[in-house]
């Protein structure tokens, strides 16, 4: 994707608080990026290789991939690995999957091997330990797979110990309000792509206009059709926010769709863990 439809590479800094953090823990480093959807098109490698300085350069203690690394083949995902390779952190990189990783039947297996190979741990419906047994780190499968079963990780760790969710598909955050989520990690939205300074995601908008028109006349014109709300948190697209007891953040992704990004910049996010 040409500089001029994707926008400059920015850096997101946010400081996130967590009840409970070990003191140990206290100023860690993470690096959140999301959406690279490699596939020739929608990542230039100028970006790529912009983003993937920029998070060395930060020097985080962990780095964290949060889905959609290509669009729809998974052939690409041989060449993006050999480039996230180069990517540094002082205790691992940990990635989950998204809707477009589990495309086709062998999707899921392919990619997870590609990154797998890199030293990158993939997690699906798994908990790991980068930081120790009291701050765990939690990957979700997909919210568009069979797989995707909160209970089956959530409900094995203690509600006293904070921790990291990784899941793709920021709607996940009103289910997981049943549990405790000191900060969910996500991406998927692209953050809304055009974006309308101090109103939202032009997708908003869009929704309302093709929901007014009857459904008769909607029946006649197949791209009135189409699925274009990705999510259904729309006020979640990008950013950080309180859902309930939980917090989330939502990247907005370093790949870009057509026609491009306005006042949406893609982003590396910086995180700097704190004690509440």
């Amino acid at each position: 994707m040409h500089w001029l439809l994707s926008g400059p590479l920015s850096i997101q800094r946010l400081t996130v608080k967590i009840a409970g953090l070990p003191v140990s823990l206290e100023g860690k480093k993470l690096v959140q990026m999301s959406d690279f959807h490699y596939d020739g098109l929608r990542l230039s490698e100028a970006m790529l290789e912009q983003a993937i300085a920029v998070s060395n350069q930060l020097k985080p203690d962990l780095v964290l991939l949060t889905g959609d690394y290509v669009t729809t083949s998974t052939e690409p995902i041989h060449h993006l690995a050999s480039r996230l390779k180069q990517l540094q952190s002082q205790v691992g990189i940990y990635a989950i999957l998204g809707n477009h990783d589990i495309y086709y039947k062998h999707s899921k297996s392919e990619i997870t091997n590609a990154l797998t190979s890199i030293g990158v741990k993939v997690l699906w419906n798994e908990i790991a330990y980068p930081f120790g047994k009291q701050f765990p780190l939690v990957g979700l499968a997909d919210r568009y797979s069979r797989e995707f079963n909160p209970k089956l990780v959530m409900n094995q760790l203690d509600p006293e110990i904070p921790r990291i969710v990784l899941s793709h598909n920021p709607d996940t955050a009103e289910l997981l309000q049943e549990w405790r989520v000191d900060l969910q990690l996500s991406g998927h939205t692209h953050g809304g792509q055009i974006v309308i300074p101090g109103l939202g995601p032009i997708l908003v908008f869009y929704k309302k206009i093709v929901q007014s028109i009857p459904m008769k006349v909607r029946y006649r014109f197949p791209f009135l059709q189409k699925n274009y709300f990705i999510i259904h948190h729309w006020e979640w697209a990008q950013g950080l926010h309180q859902v309930g007891n939980n917090q989330l953040y939502v990247n907005r992704g370093l790949g870009t769709y057509l026609p491009g990004r306005l006042f949406c910049t893609p982003e590396v996010t910086e995180i700097i863990l704190q004690r509440a």
